[in-house]
């Protein structure tokens, strides 16, 4: 077996059982992988450089796919249900040694790499992957040690990945051919049967959502963060599509990280060293650093060429809505380079609210922040998991529920005792539709979007009047900066007042129903934050 780049001392796939390859390739650079990839096939540069490849089957997550080993570390500790699937030890042992046998013959991509940019909480991590290009999206999205880190690096978790490998659910324990699997103990993670690169990342996240907070009482976020001139942190929670990549690529501020982050008690840090972007419909003219990052070295996947070209038509939806950019983070121009911040001062709930019911942007007190937080409401955007075609609503805990082995409301506690502790404001902010639902009303300009976030963080909303929505309770600004007047009130924006009322209630409705699965968790001070149903 045939090995080159540079290797830590104590870097041997052996110690995974791992033997036979036909040659194995540690720590390559972006050009490296990029070259490879480009010789074997696995994908196409486009004319700014950027590498396209296709992720095949699955565009998206498969989150009925993911499993967690169920032992007596994870028994009584992990939220076991639909988001957390039970797989046995014999089960992982059997797909385990699957995975081995599959890298046989093969040549394969090792890397060393880390999470957590605050060195005292830093995670070790290595990555086998059979292509270039997914471990070209290793470089990016995971943090990079240096060569002189690398020599003495001793991975914690390690993720072994072959899209090739496909189980057999009669005798492996899964639902199909396709799997992301998690054991706790070994501290190993199995992807197989699916070439999205998300599911790397996630699944390190996954591994953070569950030590962080019982570990190391760090409170792990599934948001973006950004820094001002003043040193102010501002964290943008969401789920894909809602905007927290967007949102936080502010060319005024200093950007910490786009997805994942901690709580500490001094710090607000990333957990990755990239960005992970969509980019379908993406111009220059609404998202130029992300325009701007599209160039060699950058991953670009699904997306299609115009005819006759090497240019990407970001509009061309063929493949799927979930079309991707992964990049390190320092082709962000104004991206820090330790990425983390202090204790942030405003906090920016996003929401895509396909039935054009919640303000564009509203003030919550800690009752109704509390009461978000755990609902999570939002819509599944086009694309992100599969099966989804349109926008579809949705409640999902923490704004993150498909990534949290501990129970939400461990989540949620920390959350509300990091807010009252620091006093930080709490900004619903909808990003979705104004006028009517999905298909009547229009989606609301990011221009306006990004102006009411600049107004909260300036603080010019201390200066203006609120009203009190009538249903949700939250205060809406009556006036904003570089904003219609008569956007900020949903209500105005519809023809039909009674339709909206109607629609509110039954909005309403369905936040009061979700809750229920949080009954016993609920102190009266989030209850106060429940909208109220109007009785006619």
């Amino acid at each position: 077996m045939q090995e080159s780049g540079i290797k830590s001392d104590r870097s041997s796939l052996k110690d995974l059982g791992i033997s036979g390859a036909e040659k194995v390739f540690w720590n390559l650079k972006p050009a490296e992988l990029v070259e490879i990839a480009v010789r074997n096939g696995e994908g196409t540069l486009t004319d700014t450089g950027a590498l396209m490849c296709d992720t095949g089957k699955f565009t998206g997550r498969s989150p009925k796919d993911r499993f967690v080993v169920k032992d007596s570390k994870t028994e009584n500790t992990v939220w076991w249900g639909s988001v957390n699937i039970p797989m046995s030890t014999e089960h992982f042992d059997k797909l385990y040694q699957k995975m081995i046998d599959s890298y046989k013959g093969r040549t394969l991509y090792a890397r060393d790499a880390y999470a957590c940019a605050d060195s005292r909480y830093r995670l070790n991590l290595r990555v086998v992957n059979v292509s270039a290009w997914h471990n070209l999206f290793c470089h990016h999205l995971f943090l990079r040690p240096s060569e002189n880190e690398i020599k003495t690096h001793i991975p914690e978790f390690t993720i072994l990945q072959n899209p090739d490998l496909i189980a057999d659910p009669s005798t492996d324990g899964t639902r199909q051919g396709n799997f992301v699997a998690i054991d706790f103990t070994k501290k190993i993670i199995l992807i197989g049967g699916t070439a999205y690169t998300g599911e790397m990342k996630k699944s390190i996240f996954s591994i953070l959502n569950y030590i962080l907070p019982q570990e190391r009482n760090v409170l792990s976020m599934h948001c973006s963060a950004n820094v001002g001139s003043k040193g102010d942190t501002a964290v943008f929670f969401g789920l894909s599509g809602t905007g927290k990549t967007t949102l936080s690529a502010d060319s005024n501020r200093g950007l910490i990280g786009d997805d994942e982050h901690g709580w500490a008690e001094d710090s607000v840090f990333n957990f990755e060293g990239g960005c992970y972007a969509k980019v379908i419909d993406l111009s220059r003219e609404k998202e130029p650093q992300i325009w701007d990052a599209v160039k060699f070295g950058t991953l670009v996947e699904n997306t299609r060429f115009f005819e006759g070209t090497r240019t990407i038509d970001y509009k061309n939806n063929s493949v799927t809505e979930n079309t991707r950019s992964a990049y390190p983070i320092h082709y962000i121009d104004n991206a820090l380079e330790h990425s983390y911040g202090g204790i942030p001062q405003n906090i920016f709930f996003l929401t895509c609210d396909a039935y054009g019911i919640l303000p564009p942007i509203s003030k919550l007190n800690s009752s109704q922040a509390m009461y978000h937080f755990i609902s999570g409401y939002t819509a599944k955007v086009a694309g992100t998991e599969m099966g989804v075609t349109e926008p579809q609503t949705t409640f999902s805990a923490c704004f993150g529920q498909a990534f949290l082995p501990l129970h939400p409301t461990k989540y949620a506690k920390m959350l509300g005792e990091k807010m009252q502790k620091h006093n930080v404001n709490v900004w619903l902010v909808n990003t979705g539709w104004s006028g009517g639902a999905y298909g009547v009303g229009s989606r609301m300009k990011l221009p306006y979007t990004r102006a009411m976030i600049t107004a909260a963080l300036n603080g010019d909303l201390k200066n203006v009047t609120f009203e009190k929505h009538p249903i949700f309770g939250m205060m809406i600004p009556t006036a904003c900066t570089g904003v219609p007047s008569e956007i900020l009130n949903p209500r105005d924006t519809w023809s039909d007042k009674a339709a909206y009322d109607a629609q509110a209630n039954d909005l309403a409705k369905a936040f009061i129903a979700n809750f229920d699965k949080f009954a016993d968790f609920a102190t009266e001070d989030i209850l106060l934050g429940a909208p109220s149903v109007l009785v006619k």
